[in-house]
């Protein structure tokens, strides 16, 4: 049976004509029942909730219309096996799921989940693909808050448009990617940086550490040296992406060529083509194939086709770092 608090949370979500936080405390309804053992029942909810959801379509923030083009809603569609990270990331992803769902058992004890997520690593390693598969997941809708058009766009009053997105992630529950994040959050003592940006950051830690909201909050970045050291103390956790290692890159190359691989593929050949390459140019570089194996009317990839786009990208790749 769901506790006191979950109930009056549902009440008042119904009656507040607030369906994502409906939804939200229906779930954590599913959670409460699921760390109960009744797990034919949490199924239920959790199906009767994305019934709701997938009728409704996708939620829309309430964003002030100056603000619109700057945050991207979705619900992502992608489970956590199309994944590809070694296995001790996979695991900490996982950690943060099980916490999530069971959040109410932490509260009993006096303990939160993890909410506060920093990403770090190169660019296509990842960091935005763990962001959908952990909102689809957890069930809830994701908002990318592009950083760099807030930080541009609103120079002058960007700590304001801040305490505006910190209001709606109390208000939605949702995950909350800010993405570029090293556009707000870099190193105070740079000599280079402007007060305003000093108070941006300022203004973000302050925000981020009050915030009690039962919305995950994840921060990517791509250059962790840019980033002032008191933002690290302020996350629950921080995940490192690098590029896969002949594992990771074979069951890639398997996942995203599907239907279209053969029976047999010279991997020998196509892991030394794709060396050095990270999960999106692979990722890219096998839909490339598949394009061209529609285009000639032709049921499955060779060999060949792979190996020549993967040729492609990592030419492309040498040449944008020459």
């Amino acid at each position: 049976m769901a506790t006191g608090d979950q109930l009056k949370a549902l009440i008042r979500s119904h009656f507040s004509d607030d369906p994502e936080r409906f939804y939200t405390s229906a779930l954590q309804v599913a959670a409460h029942e699921a760390g109960r053992g009744h797990g034919a029942l949490a199924h239920d909810i959790r199906e009767m909730v994305d019934k709701a959801r997938s009728v409704r379509g996708a939620a829309v923030l309430r964003f002030p219309p100056e603000m619109l083009g700057l945050v991207i809603a979705e619900e992502p569609s992608l489970p956590i096996s199309a994944l590809v990270v070694q296995p001790g990331q996979m695991r900490r992803i996982e950690r943060i799921i099980s916490e999530h769902d069971q959040q109410n058992k932490l509260k009993q004890h006096g303990l939160s989940h993890r909410r506060k997520i920093l990403l770090v690593g190169p660019p296509g390693t990842g960091k935005t693909m763990t962001a959908k598969v952990l909102a689809h997941e957890v069930h809830l809708p994701l908002y990318t808050i592009q950083v760099d058009r807030l930080t541009t766009r609103f120079m002058g009053e960007t700590a304001a448009k801040l305490r505006q997105l910190f209001d709606l992630i109390l208000q939605q529950p949702g995950v909350y990617l800010f993405d570029e994040f090293d556009a707000i959050g870099g190193e105070r003592s740079f000599e280079n940086d402007v007060g305003e940006m000093r108070r941006v950051l300022n203004a973000f830690l302050q925000f981020i550490e009050q915030d009690t909201s039962d919305s995950l909050i994840i921060a990517a970045t791509n250059s962790p040296e840019l980033l002032d050291r008191a933002l690290f103390r302020r996350f629950d956790d921080v995940l490192y992406y690098v590029h896969p290692d002949e594992h990771e890159r074979r069951r890639l190359m398997e996942n995203v060529l599907g239907a279209f691989r053969p029976s047999r593929l010279a991997w020998q050949r196509l892991l030394r083509e794709s060396d050095g390459l990270s999960h999106g140019e692979i990722d890219w570089a096998c839909r490339d194939a598949i394009k061209r194996a529609v285009l000639e009317d032709r049921e499955r990839v060779t060999s060949a086709d792979v190996a020549s786009t993967l040729r492609d990208r990592s030419t492309a790749y040498a040449s944008r770092f020459a």
